[in-house]
């Protein structure tokens, strides 16, 4: 059995993030120790299929060499940063509203996940996580003599 910190605030935290974190994800808060003045991850879908979990997170503009897929203690972790375009000389800038700089994404993974046989995948922006399931044995209660 996996076990689960619990962490009481969770749902306060994913109520803010659905409906209240996009009004708010372009307001411009002061830099903190090299963090950029925007924060921003990646968008993402998770599946389940007969055999296998699937991760679809939107990475445009994020090279393959900038991108890291890890997994420890049943936590996936998606890292990487989008760099910001170098501007030439004559160019004016209007506006920018694409964000910029290092991401994170955790995801927690059910028991019946393989964390050995995570493999990942990325096409047109789009980075897919395939995480196959393995069967789990559930133990089975046995009788003990008292002695």
């Amino acid at each position: 059995m996996r076990v689960i910190k619990w962490e009481p605030f969770r749902d306060i935290d994913d109520v803010f993030d659905r409906f209240l974190a996009d009004a708010f994800r372009r307001v411009p808060r002061q830099p903190a120790e090299g963090r950029p003045a925007l924060d921003w991850a990646p968008l993402a879908d998770v599946t389940e299929t007969e055999g296998e979990y699937l991760i679809k997170a939107e990475v445009p503009e994020v090279r393959k060499e900038d991108l890291s897929v890890t997994v420890q203690d049943g936590v996936l972790t998606l890292s990487g940063e989008r760099r910001q375009e170098q501007r030439t000389d004559g160019e004016k800038v209007h506006r920018i509203e694409r964000q910029y700089g290092s991401f994170a994404r955790r995801f927690a993974l059910p028991e019946d996940a393989d964390e050995q046989s995570i493999r990942a995948e990325g096409k047109d922006g789009v980075i897919v996580i395939h995480v196959p399931k393995h069967k789990v044995v559930q133990p089975q209660p046995r009788q003990i003599q008292v002695q």
